[in-house]
């Protein structure tokens, strides 16, 4: 199901719905998060799962990042009625639709990385 689409928004205007939501999805724990997702598909993963396979991300960070991803749409959340409750999480349609775009940024990163650092080094001599 693909919603309709609206105009497209200024995204030099500090108020574009799009720019606002470039700001949510670009940051890497975004990224790790929907590739962990996106390899466990059609599968859940709990809380804890997600937060151990992503070295130095804190619980609140976490836990910050999976209700932005819920509350916009990408990510599906699941409680079980333990004590303590069992959280899981699976990417949604939407979600899963983040992935190649996001993939494809990963894959330019990996490949330019030494460039980046070398161009880095040479900017602070």
């Amino acid at each position: 199901m693909t919603a309709p689409t609206g105009p497209r928004g200024d995204l030099f205007d500090p108020g574009c719905p799009t720019r606002r939501l470039l700001d949510r999805l670009g940051t890497k724990w975004v990224s790790m998060v929907v590739k962990l997702l996106a390899e466990a598909a059609p599968e859940e993963i709990r809380f804890a799962e997600l937060r151990r396979r992503m070295p130095g991300v804190s619980q609140k960070m976490l836990s910050v990042t999976l209700r932005d991803l819920t509350r916009d749409g990408l990510v599906a959340r699941r409680v079980e009625p333990t004590v303590p409750p069992r959280v899981h999480y699976r990417l949604t349609e939407l979600g899963t639709s983040l992935e190649v775009p996001l993939s494809a940024l990963r894959a330019w990163a990996q490949d330019h990385m030494a460039e980046i650092d070398v161009a880095r080094r040479a900017s602070e001599v």
